[in-house]
């Protein structure tokens, strides 16, 4: 797996959650993953990863356009798994203080094209070295998106890589790496394949997105529903549902896990007490203490604490509760809200605190301890996302009983089953508006209002399974098609290697 995040080394959002559990659920199917990642300046100096200089391959020269630069190769494991991890140094691209983008401007780094070109081309000079076979290259989001062109174009000729199939796994089309058409010299990609309409040219421009939809040999998503959308419209496809359009029968959506391990209320090391379906009244201790966190008073009656974990920003929907904040305010619960990102939202949330003191509180920060105890301490979840790939707040809050309600879009409407009474696990509204988000929440409060009913809901959430077990099955049958298309002559019983030999031969 080739991604430029991966928990616990390195994480900016979900992708780095799912490169850092997925391998290791994998591993308990018998395959042999690997994961290589960018060595970030934090990620080499936390003492805890246990990273080392790689003992089987030195450093050596990329060739970057006109100049070479160095790689240095590190190694590390996956705690707990035994699944290797490779890292990319370079004091030149890595040694920095953000992943994408520069702490103290917010924006990404000017040179994020040559940057993330720079770490595929080093992997995939890597992997030969390693003297480890490798069947599938597996490529997150458009960080390493040019690596199935690169195989294809420039390596096919070396035998490590005449047969290595590719899958492509978008997280978020909405970032599509798009750059000036000159970053294809930095590649080494012949110009020759830069022309109107080639899987490399997007309006003039480069879109590293666009090329590994069209160059892997398989194209997934994190949701069937998200998969759906981004062909089906516009609105989700931002420019590329045509050109996914085209690769219908080669695009899936396998919906994301989560890690049991780290996300277990009756293990949770990070909240004040531990519970389970069967008895939750741990729960009740988490709400307190979460209330006292967040200096909120502890009502008469039964009312519910709402809970929101999020990255800052219109995907996510907070536009709409800007908008209806007077009105979720007059609900009769209480609203907390634990994140970072855009500075206006920043501010509009500082000041709805203010107004309403008492019913709406913020942390303006990235807090994991407090995700936890928000996650546990909260009755409800409010994911009013605009869109939505695959989401993992909402499998987590299912996990600890914390109710969500969400818009039906991408992974929120595969994992979050409508409320009935006597079915279903949340609440869920369609049109992207403060209305029908308040409509849901009112819903969620009818409910709430009966105890027992509240109560086998409860329940009925926490006893879902959104581990990786599901999903990892999923891929291991998606790496199969994809091996069984590069060896035909194996024959449909074939499978992805596992130890050392191939499964099923």
């Amino acid at each position: 797996m080739f991604s430029a995040e991966a928990a616990p080394f390195a994480k900016d959002g979900g992708m780095g959650d799912v490169v850092g559990a997925l391998p290791k659920a994998l591993g308990k199917l018998g395959l042999d993953p690997a994961v290589v990642i960018p060595a970030y300046r934090a990620t080499l100096r936390g003492e805890q990863f246990e990273i080392r200089p790689c003992r089987t391959v030195a450093g050596f020269d990329v060739q970057m356009g006109d100049a070479t630069e160095r790689a240095d190769i590190y190694q590390t494991r996956l705690r707990d798994a035994g699944v290797d991890v490779y890292l990319i140094g370079s004091g030149k691209y890595f040694d920095r203080a953000g992943i994408y983008n520069d702490p103290n401007s917010g924006e990404g780094y000017w040179d994020n094209a040559v940057r993330f070109l720079f770490f595929m081309k080093a992997g995939l000079e890597l992997l030969p070295r390693l003297k480890r076979p490798v069947d599938i290259l597996h490529c997150h989001d458009s960080h390493t998106a040019l690596i199935p062109a690169l195989v294809r174009l420039n390596y096919a000729g070396l035998p490590f890589y005449r047969r290595v199939g590719t899958l492509f796994t978008i997280h978020n089309l909405a970032y599509q790496g798009i750059y000036p058409k000159g970053v294809l010299h930095h590649a080494g990609i012949d110009p020759a394949h830069f022309y109107p309409m080639s899987p490399f040219e997007y309006w003039d421009k480069v879109n590293f997105m666009k090329a590994g939809i069209l160059m892997a040999d398989k194209v997934n998503t994190v949701s069937q529903t998200y998969a759906a959308e981004i062909m089906g419209s516009r609105e989700f496809g931002h420019g590329l549902e045509g050109v996914l359009e085209s690769r219908r029968m080669d695009v899936s959506g396998i919906v994301n896990g989560i890690d049991y391990e780290e996300w277990n209320p009756e293990k949770d090391p990070l909240i004040p007490a531990n519970y389970s379906a069967g008895d939750l009244s741990g729960k009740a201790v988490c709400r307190d203490h979460l209330r006292r966190h967040f200096g909120l008073p502890r009502p008469a009656g039964r009312t519910p604490l709402v809970g929101m974990v999020s990255r800052l920003a219109d995907q996510k929907g907070f536009d709409l509760v800007a908008e209806a904040a007077p009105q979720i305010a007059a609900l009769g619960l209480q609203l907390v809200i634990l994140g970072v990102g855009q500075r206006h939202y920043h501010e509009t949330l500082r000041e709805l605190a203010l107004r309403h003191p008492g019913t709406i509180a913020v942390h303006l920060a990235f807090d994991n301890a407090l995700a936890h105890l928000i996650e546990a301490g909260a009755d409800m979840f409010l994911m009013p996302s605009r869109y939505e790939p695959c989401g993992l707040s909402q499998l987590v809050s299912l996990r600890y009983g914390t109710i969500p309600v969400v818009r039906a879009t991408g992974g929120l409407a595969d994992t979050v089953a409508p409320y009935t009474g006597e079915g279903g696990t949340g609440f869920l509204f369609r049109e992207y508006s403060a209305g029908a988000m308040l409509g849901a929440l009112r819903g969620a409060l009818d409910a709430f209002a009966d105890a027992d009913s509240w109560q086998a809901l409860v329940q009925r959430a926490m006893r879902e399974d959104w581990s990786w077990n599901r999903s990892a099955e999923s891929y291991r049958a998606l790496y199969r098609s994809i091996h069984r298309g590069n060896h035909p002559e194996i024959g449909a019983a074939s499978g992805v290697r596992s130890g050392g030999s191939h499964e099923g031969s």
